[in-house]
């Protein structure tokens, strides 16, 4: 149906019985991360006591069905229904079909109208009807064109609504209170943080971005989040496998415990007033202010093999911090996106790069890359390989690593691949095993300079 022919609502004569009476709903939204919430719709209602249908309207219009709970005393379900058939202009033309509406055209010429009674046939890519003894398309010409229905289908709603048949043992005003699942409704944590390359502190702030695209607007809800994803029949499979992100960003996990609220495995994160979420809304609150935190600015360097890269290879920027109560965050941070930022020379924050962060407990380290170093390089050469025997190598690895900037640089070079027997028969530097497949050094790299790393591996391959 196109909108010129959109039935205005003064036209309607809208016919709706048997509803019972309800009160204002009281609502409560639990929102997960993962495009899943629980709704707590809490309504006064008048019930006649016996078998009787009542109907909820407003209610999310992607509502998963199966999950929905009746709660009331003295009260038991019979049926549920969920009508989602909204209404709207083609909807009703689609629903006459059979039926007899009323056109009227009205002469550009002389503003007069005509009224003419007719049958819709089809709505199949356009509307054709019968008009006395003939058939008519129904056209987009621009001309003036009302259609007035006689009431509005009892299937088609203004609102999704569930209906619900009971059997009440008495007459009288009871609180009943609907639970459900459902889909649209969703929440990511977003965090802005400044780095001051002086004092090396950090400035945190988090945010909660709240959006809301299923189809139904919660009036002054009260609203908790809840960072962390339950586990769901149909994900099953997908979360079999979770691919690993190619560096640690959380190099140590924390094990300490704050005063947030938690769910079973989850934390809690309410908002402190009830808000309204309207339908296709994105709405931001704060929840994490922290400043002055202890950060360290390095670089890193992993060569995933014992190989020559014909060129040299930037590495990255890296910012270490503690979500710690001592000298960190203090908290708790739901998985997110990170950004950072640094003052420019006339002070204006700028931004310098993103990292994502998983849920992260209180007291872990970080260790989040902003991108690659400009002016920080590093070339990794095989200078010399030899066989030892049918299953042993020796390979003699070199590591030039230079530094543009004008102040001196740690880099963190590491390299991996050290799979199976592998031992360093000898390094110009002493370099730590992070676990069983790395070594590691801490490379001192002076301003405008250069610095060198050399190691042999005896490897089985």
């Amino acid at each position: 149906m196109r909108s010129s022919f959109v039935a205005a609502a003064s036209c309607l004569a809208i016919v709706m019985t048997g509803l019972a009476p309800t009160a204002a709903a009281q609502v409560a939204v639990t929102i997960y991360n993962d495009d899943l919430a629980l709704v707590q719709d809490k309504r006064e209602m008048d019930l006649t006591g016996g078998r009787q249908r009542l109907e909820f309207p407003g209610v999310s219009g992607q509502i998963r069905p199966e999950t929905v709970s009746l709660s009331a005393t003295g009260v038991t379900i019979v049926e549920q229904n969920f009508d989602f058939d909204l209404l709207t202009p083609a909807k009703l033309m689609e629903k006459a079909v059979g039926s007899t509406i009323t056109i009227i055209r009205v002469n550009p010429a002389t503003g007069g109208e005509t009224r003419e009674k007719a049958e819709v046939l089809a709505t199949n890519n356009g509307v054709v009807l019968k008009i006395g003894n003939r058939i008519e398309v129904l056209r987009d010409d621009g001309l003036p064109v009302r259609v007035i229905f006689d009431k509005v289908p009892e299937n088609l709603r203004s609102k999704p609504t569930l209906s619900v048949t009971i059997n009440g043992d008495r007459r009288g005003e009871k609180e009943i209170t609907l639970n459900y699942l459902t889909s649209g409704l969703g929440w990511k944590a977003d965090y802005v943080a400044l780095f001051d390359d002086v004092t090396s502190k950090l400035d945190v702030q988090g945010w909660i971005t709240l959006t809301n695209s299923s189809g139904t607007t919660y009036d002054n809800a009260q609203t908790t989040l809840v960072a962390g994803s339950p586990m769901r029949a149909d994900q099953y499979r997908s979360q079999q496998y979770r691919p690993q992100p190619q560096r640690p960003q959380m190099p140590q996990a924390g094990t300490e415990t704050g005063d947030r609220e938690r769910l079973g495995d989850f934390y809690l994160y309410p908002l402190a007033e009830r808000t309204t979420i309207a339908n296709m809304q994105t709405k931001q609150v704060s929840f994490l202010d922290v400043h002055g935190v202890p950060a360290v600015h390095g670089y890193e360097f992993r060569n995933y093999w014992l190989g020559t890269q014909e060129d040299p290879v930037s590495a990255k920027t890296v910012y270490r911090f503690s979500t710690g109560s001592a000298k960190g965050l203090g908290d708790q941070l739901p998985a997110g996106i990170l950004r950072f930022y640094i003052r420019d020379k006339q002070g204006d924050p700028q931004f310098i790069g993103e990292s994502s962060i998983d849920h992260t407990p209180m007291g872990s380290t970080l260790s989040l890359s902003t991108g690659d170093a400009f002016d920080v390089k590093v070339k990794p050469v095989v200078e010399k390989r030899e066989r030892l025997g049918r299953d042993r190598w020796r390979s003699s690895m070199k590591y030039t690593i230079t530094n543009a900037s004008p102040k001196a640089v740690t880099v963190t070079l590491q390299q991996d691949g050290l799979w199976g027997d592998t031992r360093i028969e000898s390094e110009s530097q002493p370099s730590t095993r992070p676990n069983a497949n790395m070594a590691e050094w801490q490379v001192q790299v002076p301003a405008n300079g250069s610095a060198e790393i050399t190691a042999v591996f005896n490897t089985a391959y």
